[in-house]
């Protein structure tokens, strides 16, 4: 359960800030925002989740099954690509609401927090909140900011029916097949076929860059089944 963030409570709080299934990375996929598609495209692929009520959530794929984090390296202690999205850099803080007002929470039951010496420190010794702790503030601003225009995103796609399931099949050396599938990726004979007056609408509203972002990411998909087959081998 989160808490929020407090300097009385929270004073000696430290938070580690190192990557690794030991502090809880070792998962599959994590939501990104519009905003991010042109750094996530360089490393991830992006699809498409349903979240359950009608609509989807914006996901970079680490890996193929649950539990499994293609980028972790093989001994499990670092992230092996350069950008890291904001729904992960903000772990373990979030936003809450407190008073009518957005609030910074932390989740107390996270693998990040530190038992001891070790991490960075939340607050300073007066009382003040340290560099690290602006700087995860800053991280769930922009990623609060990102969510809105998100959501409109994927609603003109859902609008235009731009999105359409696939399935990923994965062959192993040995012949048997892997798949991933539940995920929505972006319709491209659909987008090709919108007429101007449409395509002129999500251009207008920014939205013909991520798409595209969002298709080129999937040329990632290919570096992302030889990271599971050389980690299935090893």
């Amino acid at each position: 359960m989160p808490q929020l963030l407090n300097n009385i409570t929270h004073k000696d709080l430290r938070i580690v800030t190192e990557r690794g299934a030991q502090w809880g990375d070792n998962f599959m996929s994590a939501p990104v925002t519009v905003d991010e598609f042109r750094r996530v495209q360089a490393h991830y692929p992006i699809v498409f989740q349903p979240d359950g009520k009608g609509g989807f959530v914006p996901t970079a794929l680490f890996g193929l099954q649950e539990g499994q984090n293609l980028f972790l390296t093989p001994n499990q202690d670092g992230w092996d690509a350069d950008y890291l999205p904001l729904s992960v850099q903000r772990l373990p803080f979030s936003i809450g609401v407190a008073d009518d007002e957005l609030r910074m929470m932390v989740d107390m039951d996270s693998r990040r927090i530190s038992d001891g010496a070790r991490g960075e420190a939340v607050f300073m010794p007066h009382g003040g909140t340290t560099d690290f702790t602006e700087n995860a503030n800053a991280v769930l601003q922009t990623l609060h900011e990102g969510l809105q225009a998100t959501t409109e995103f994927v609603q003109a796609l859902m609008d235009h029916e731009l999105l359409e399931p696939f399935t990923l099949d994965v062959e192993r050396p040995d012949g048997t097949h892997g798949q991933l599938a539940g995920f929505y990726i972006v319709h491209e004979e659909r987008l090709a076929a919108l007429d101007a007056g449409t395509l002129g609408l999500l251009h207008q509203a920014d939205y013909l860059l991520p798409l595209y972002m969002a298709i080129a990411s999937l040329s990632n998909f290919t570096p992302l089944i030889k990271r599971h087959l050389a980690r299935e081998a090893a």
